[in-house]
């Protein structure tokens, strides 16, 4: 299962900036290109593995956006994306998130009270963005249905268990300076 994502990892390049060796992937960068067996094939393992008795689809901006977007054509369940910008609509919810590369805000519309979502991202890495996402929509009302990242790297997921906040993964890599290492997948 998931062979597209695996291979694609394993064949992603790598860059070292600092200390740090990034990955590029069209998943988590859009880049060099996003080819849509692969959007597909991870849509219809979400579609397999999420509970879908939801109301929305919500994922972060910027590169859950194709992964939600396939998603919700799959299963017709709208979806909402968290944007980095202010719209001051009514009932517009701010967080700020912190992760091992960036601080800002975000902002959610279109959720409500006893609104049943899914949450849908590419890359887990510290685990910033979602612990802040999850205390805004618990501050919402919304209901979390579930949680769901493609990509997992780093501590973020072990950090946000330690805070009650359940996330399921589709792959777990480690990056070093011989490339991308699958440590687990879904389904295998």
């Amino acid at each position: 299962m998931l062979e597209l994502l695996k291979r694609s990892l394993i064949e992603a390049p790598i860059i070292k900036r600092g200390e740090y060796y990034y990955f590029i992937h069209p998943i988590s960068d859009g880049v060099p290109i996003l080819n849509p067996e692969l959007v597909e094939e991870i849509s219809n393992h979400i579609s397999n593995i999420a509970d879908t008795n939801i109301d929305r689809i919500l994922t972060v901006e910027a590169m859950g956006i194709p992964i939600a977007t396939a998603l919700s054509l799959k299963t017709g369940i709208p979806m909402s994306i968290v944007r980095k910008r202010k719209y001051e609509l009514d009932g517009e919810v701010k967080l700020s998130q912190s992760t091992g590369y960036s601080k800002g805000e975000l902002y959610i519309n279109g959720i409500v009270n006893g609104d049943r979502v899914l949450i849908v991202d590419d890359v887990i890495s510290t685990g910033g963005t979602l612990h802040a996402l999850v205390k805004a929509l618990n501050g919402i009302g919304a209901i979390i249905c579930g949680i769901i990242v493609v990509i997992e790297r780093g501590n973020g997921l072990y950090r946000l268990a330690e805070s009650g906040i359940d996330v399921t993964t589709l792959v777990k890599i480690d990056v070093n300076e011989k490339g991308v290492s699958i440590m687990e997948a879904s389904g295998d």
